[in-house]
């Protein structure tokens, strides 16, 4: 029998029509989120049945249930209970799958240099992991004024390479005819330079991450990490200061989603350089 009504306005479900589905997320250890009622932005560092605490980047921590508001990047997620994966497998900092208990590779003649220190202990904060399996050493350069004789010094070659990353890598800069003379040089076949396009590697954490909605613009009268600092109400007066602030940015990065992609490809791509096979 036809029903000359049509059909029931009421079935299905009707409430939320029009709606935008909002995404559930596994709340993971580390994951930054934003409580939305109050504002307050924090990694997830526990987990229960019915809450999580979340821990600012001043080390603030606060309990929320866990079925409330939550933001990443602005946009609103449903926080859920981690699925066990089916094999159990579990990630490192920098994405990959975890190895288990594989021993540390004994080192690779191949090298990956950064610029700095607080460069290496970048790296070794979100690749170390993959790095040890892997067998690569990260040494720390000084600079880049003298990367060309540290080349010649080395001499790379098949088996024994060199991958550099560099800070502020962009066209026309000191850094990039530094790693053009090195790739033209007797021993470019056997060196990869890469960069990314940061003043300093601080600029490579995700400004979020440390409470800034961008990294400001530091005149050039200023010493750029003295104005970073004084942005974010740190003391800088002595290099103990600008230790200690590097120390409390490290801090916040707890994987690869609190870096900018700009710095994770060529890290990747320096890894994969160093490893394949005829750099072995």
């Amino acid at each position: 029998m036809d029903d000359r009504y049509g059909t029931d306005v009421l079935a299905g479900d009707w409430r939320s029509a029009g709606r935008t589905p909002v995404p559930e997320v596994e709340a993971v250890c580390d994951l930054v989120v934003e409580e939305a009622s109050s504002g307050f932005c924090g990694a997830v560092t526990r987990l229960e049945a019915q809450t999580v605490e979340l821990e600012d980047y001043f080390g603030k921590k606060r309990v929320f249930p866990l079925t409330g508001s939550f933001l990443i990047d602005g946009s609103p997620v449903r926080l859920v209970v981690p699925r066990r994966t089916q094999d159990g497998r579990t990630r490192t900092a920098s994405g990959s799958f975890a190895v288990g208990d594989q021993k540390a590779r004994v080192a690779r003649a191949s090298r990956i240099f950064v610029e700095g220190r607080h460069d290496a202990e970048l790296v070794e904060r979100v690749w170390g992991d993959d790095l040890r399996v892997e067998g690569v050493v990260v040494e720390y350069l000084e600079g880049v004024d003298d990367l060309d004789a540290i080349v010649k010094e080395f001499r790379p070659d098949r088996g024994r390479r060199i991958g550099v990353l560099v800070d502020h890598l962009v066209a026309g800069s000191k850094e990039s005819r530094i790693a053009e003379q090195v790739a033209r040089g007797p021993y470019g076949e056997h060196v990869l330079v890469v960069g990314h396009p940061f003043v300093d590697i601080w600029q490579a954490v995700k400004p979020a991450r440390v409470g800034l909605a961008e990294w400001p613009r530091i005149p050039r009268s200023v010493p750029w990490k003295h104005g970073i600092c004084a942005a974010l109400g740190l003391p800088h007066e002595t290099q103990a200061d600008i230790a200690r602030a590097w120390k409390r940015i490290l801090g916040q990065v707890r994987s690869y989603s609190d870096l900018e992609p700009e710095l994770l490809g060529r890290v990747e791509q320096l890894i994969d350089f160093v490893t394949e096979p005829q750099g072995r």
